[in-house]
């Protein structure tokens, strides 16, 4: 397999996942592309795991990850097939992020986001029961899995679980799946396999080609010279870069191994409160890059609104600060940048984009390093 050159100077994470290796579930996945292009520039052997390619256009492929990992077909419902993947890689960490992850799917398709959700994350648990070997594994889910009561104030851990809709109450009952096998489980501190949970929600950047998703839907209109149809120009969203969460499940990592306290625990990753923006002015934001005469032509509201969808949702995380020293790098106008010229790049320039987005992640590793950020410092 063919590896990536170049690694930065730069401790991250102290270091513990240079030449570990790491397996990654939803692999091919917008989060998982980008997760898999990170490890591997901090060092890491990666083994992949994925349903198929989700998306056309898509991410992994125009990396060409394929080439530079041990990569795998496969659904996480298949318990015996994910198993002999997993004891023949021997993972020293795991992350689970395969998922049904699309609301709108939910509605058409129920049955299947719940056995993906739930299922799937019930056999990457049972497998890590029987594991025979030290693994540090983060379990991820989604802002979604708490009942929202749509409340000004952020979520904490500690509230309510529930979903009004299909894939949140999913999201929820994976919580519930995962809580119930710690404690069956793994509870013992001196358990081989530490396990935690990660939870993040309205994640944006580069690469993103899903249904439904607004940045997504965005940038394939806009690369056509069209206009994209919105459904609810003023609901709030707390807007995150996709390195925000994932700098949180990969310290979330480096906490498993470095003290035990993390372990069994649950972890909200969000952006800095004053990151929350209307669709609307997402909109406006984005498509100031796209050169438009006027912003009205770049989105038309409309009143086809299949489903429900919440008008504001976001998270607590002093947990992770507290715990993790783990905090949000990036501001609003950096997101929108780093979003925006991923894509411009993509559909305006011939450019690697393997190199681009290794560039994109050394700017957020520097950006964090200028902040003193927790895991960018040496362990002295």
């Amino acid at each position: 397999m063919e590896k990536l050159s170049g690694r930065p100077g730069k401790t991250m994470f102290n270091n513990v996942y240079k030449d570990r290796k790491v397996l990654i579930t939803g692999h091919t996945g917008f989060k998982g592309t980008w997760l898999t292009t990170w490890l591997l520039d901090l060092g890491a052997n990666i083994c992949g795991i994925s349903k198929d390619i989700p998306t056309k256009p898509s991410m992994f492929e125009e990396l060409a990850l394929q080439e530079k990992i041990e990569h795998h077909f496969c659904d996480v419902r298949d318990l015996e097939k994910l198993s002999s993947i997993v004891n023949d890689f021997k993972p020293d960490f795991l992350f689970h992020l395969a998922a049904q992850p699309i609301v709108s799917l939910s509605y058409k398709d129920p049955i299947d986001t719940i056995s993906s959700n739930v299922i799937g994350t019930a056999n990457v648990l049972e497998i890590l029961r029987k594991y025979d070997q030290e693994c540090y594994a983060v379990i991820i889910t989604s802002d979604k899995c708490y009942e929202n009561v749509e409340w000004v104030w952020g979520y904490k851990e500690t509230d309510h679980l529930g979903g009004k809709d299909i894939y949140s109450g999913s999201k929820g009952a994976a919580e519930v799946i995962f809580h119930a096998y710690q404690q069956s489980f793994f509870k013992d501190p001196s358990s081989k396999v530490r396990v935690a949970t990660g939870r993040a929600g309205n994640v944006i950047g580069g690469g993103d080609w899903a249904a439904d998703r607004i940045v997504a839907d965005c940038m394939r209109a806009w690369s056509q010279g069209e206009q994209v149809e919105i459904r609810c120009p003023e609901a709030t969203r707390p807007w995150q870069h996709v390195l925000e969460p994932l700098s949180g499940y990969l310290a979330l990592g480096q906490g498993l191994v470095e003290d035990n306290r993390n372990h069994g625990e649950q972890y909200n990753f969000g952006p800095r409160a004053e990151q929350n923006h209307t669709v609307k002015e997402l909109l406006y934001d984005l498509s100031s890059f796209w050169n438009f005469e006027r912003t009205s032509d770049a989105y038309l509201v409309t009143d086809n609104i299949p489903f429900h969808e919440a008008g504001l949702l976001k998270l607590n995380c002093d947990k992770a600060l507290f715990n993790l020293k783990w905090e949000a790098n990036l501001n609003y106008q950096q997101c929108i940048k780093f979003v925006s010229e991923w894509y411009y790049k993509f559909y305006n320039e011939d450019c690697d984009m393997l190199s681009f987005t290794i560039e994109q992640i050394r700017i957020y590793q520097k950006e964090a390093t200028a902040k003193n950020i927790q895991w960018c410092k040496d362990n002295d």
